[in-house]
């Protein structure tokens, strides 16, 4: 492992973002930040070398900071399940993904000195709706909107490696951790003794707990064999069925009161299948390849250790 680097981190006060420049920190990276507010990032996550204004639509005095970077991590991006997909948001969804992944690739092109690596965030979604066909890396990309847009927002990644920098698209499944994310939405029901499968229950789940999540990103800053597209799940997805009742053991609530998709439509909208029910079973073949050490191949344990100091 290679440590010491300067690595410059967008989207650091969401999920991943706070856990990863955290992770860096302590193995004595120098970690800047880009952020829209620098003094709301500094109280959310103390201990950066750097917060940095950033504006993701347009260059500035920021781009001199990449000139000493090793490492650029991108995670900024609207919040798919922010709110109701409407039009407007569904472009904001879009655009905050491609366009900030242009700007900073661009301000790598003008660059004195470019990173060595980009690692530029991308979603399981890719692939659009598979049923039960295992996909990995090299699947073809789906036709539905989260689809294209992480075909677009890789698209706009992929301009890096023209430039000569080691590029890295991590193809994110859900994440576990009790705070935010989908297994956070989860806990309510389950504690309230109304948890269940989201019907039909046999779609596929690919989960990754967070501590793989990161480690997986700072295994593909510092292995130099890492690039293109990387699925970043656990080796064991789950039908969302067998995900209901391992959480239901964990959580030694019951487990029996199916959800259909129907209320989820009239609840979420167009976001409700996509998110929940038209789902990938992808597999973490590239991750595999490598090596990588996964701390939580399995279910029970990755949701355990997520919970642990549940209230």
């Amino acid at each position: 492992m290679s440590a010491h680097k300067h690595i410059v981190i967008t989207g650091a006060t969401g999920l991943i973002g706070k856990a990863l420049c955290r992770r860096l920190m302590a193995r004595g990276d120098t970690v800047t930040v880009f952020t829209r507010r620098p003094d709301a990032a500094r109280a959310v996550l103390p201990g950066a070398t750097q917060y940095i204004a950033w504006d993701a639509a347009t260059g500035g005095t920021w781009e001199s900071v990449l000139d000493t970077a090793d490492a650029v991590v991108h995670l900024a991006g609207a919040s798919i399940a922010g709110r109701r997909w409407t039009p407007a948001y569904k472009r904001e969804i879009l655009e905050s993904r491609t366009v900030s992944t242009r700007t900073l690739v661009e301000a790598m092109a003008r660059a004195s000195r470019r990173p060595s690596v980009f690692v530029c965030a991308s979603g399981i979604d890719y692939y659009g709706p598979r049923g039960d066909e295992p996909v990995d890396e090299n699947a073809p990309p789906g036709r539905n909107f989260l689809a294209q847009v992480c075909v677009a927002w890789e698209g706009e990644a992929s301009r890096a490696a023209d430039l000569g920098v080691r590029t890295v698209m991590m193809r994110t499944g859900i994440v576990l951790d009790r705070h935010e994310g989908a297994l956070a939405r989860l806990l309510l029901p389950f504690q309230l003794f109304v948890g269940g499968p989201i019907l039909p229950g046999t779609q596929w789940w690919s989960w990754i707990h967070l501590d793989d999540e990161v480690g997986l990103i700072m295994r593909c800053i510092d292995d130099e064999r890492a690039s293109g597209p990387f699925n970043g799940v656990a080796p064991e997805p789950q039908r969302n069925r067998d995900f209901s009742a391992t959480l239901g053991r964990v959580l030694g609530r019951p487990s029996w009161l199916p959800l259909p998709g129907f209320v989820l439509r009239l609840l979420l909208g167009e976001m409700a299948p996509a998110l929940l029910i038209e789902r990938q079973r992808a597999i973490p073949a590239k991750a595999q390849a490598l090596g990588y050490p996964f701390a939580y191949p399995t279910l029970e344990p990755a949701l355990r250790a997520a919970l642990a100091r549940l209230p």
